[in-house]
């Protein structure tokens, strides 16, 4: 009998009782299951290293968790994510259903029938990531985000709250982005994205594209602006949502299928893998883990 463990965030926004339920109905189906519910922030991690060897690990929230479980979870354990969070960028990008019970419907058969995918992860000072990380701007959005905290159901801020913080930081610096930061290998930059899949994220149902090269089996991809102004910073934008990404772009550092590389900060700035804010770092050190882990799709 397949031993499961269900790992879910019962304060993450797309987590209700009635779709737990129904999650662990299609998941009881192919296995012997047991669900654990998240208490606090790193609980999942520790759920994952305390598993005592289970068959397989599935996730039920959004990114945060999905990343705690990634840093906890041993190799040889596959693990499933069934969309739980506001966005929950990891599934939609593996292409899992948005809906929780038919993800998990989805994750039950791979299960059944050991379907995996062996993908790649990121790591940045040490800590894994599953899709994206950054250093300055976006990780800067990502943490103004969080202190608006959450609302009287436990649900964080939604796209649209994203949107207008990331708003309101253009508007604060005119629109301008400087040189703060030195990428060992590029040069100077003013913030720094890595991508270790397609796409970096999304906004509503629209696919952020800023790497299109990226994909989940190979290492890591940077996108770096030297600077941005008015003008280049509406075409970064433009490419963006047009899905062709900053390849060519120019005043853009862009490095694809990268082992590592080190960014060296002028002052200490915000960090972020998968959406969850790390700090402050004066040097970032990201790693590819090539072949890092089989994913339930």
């Amino acid at each position: 009998m397949r031993r499961i463990l269900l790992v879910a965030n019962p304060f993450a926004t797309g987590v209700t009782a009635d779709r737990l339920h129904a999650v662990e109905g299609e998941l009881a189906r192919v296995g012997e299951l047991t669900t654990e519910l998240t208490r606090a922030p790193g609980h999942a991690t520790e759920l994952c290293r305390a598993a005592g060897g289970p068959d397989a690990v599935v996730v039920f929230s959004g990114d945060g968790v999905y990343n705690e479980a990634l840093n906890g979870i041993e190799s040889p354990c596959p693990i499933g994510f069934v969309p739980g969070g506001g966005t929950s960028v990891l599934p939609r990008a593996l292409g899992i259903p948005r809906d929780p019970a038919k993800a998990a419907a989805q994750i039950a058969e791979a299960i059944e029938l050991g379907r995996t995918r062996r993908i790649s992860l990121g790591r940045v000072n040490g800590r894994r990531f599953s899709f994206s990380a950054g250093i300055g701007v976006d990780a800067e959005a990502v943490r103004r985000l969080d202190a608006l905290g959450r609302n009287e159901n436990g649900e964080r801020p939604g796209d649209v709250s994203f949107g207008l913080t990331l708003a309101r930081m253009v508007l604060e610096r005119g629109a301008r982005f400087t040189s703060t930061l030195e990428i060992e290998g590029f040069g100077r930059a003013a913030f720094a994205l890595v991508a270790n899949g397609d796409p970096y994220s999304y906004a509503g149902a629209v696919p952020l594209r800023v790497a299109p090269l990226a994909e989940f089996e190979l290492g890591l991809d940077l996108v770096a602006p030297r600077e941005l102004g008015p003008w280049t910073l509406a075409r970064f934008l433009r490419y963006a949502l047009r899905g062709r990404g900053q390849v060519e772009a120019d005043g853009i550092h862009y490095g694809h299928d990268l082992d590592g590389f080190t960014v060296r900060c002028d002052r200490p700035l915000p960090l972020q893998a998968d959406g969850e804010d790390l700090g402050d770092v004066e040097v970032a050190v990201f790693e590819a883990e090539r072949d890092a882990v089989s994913v339930l799709v």
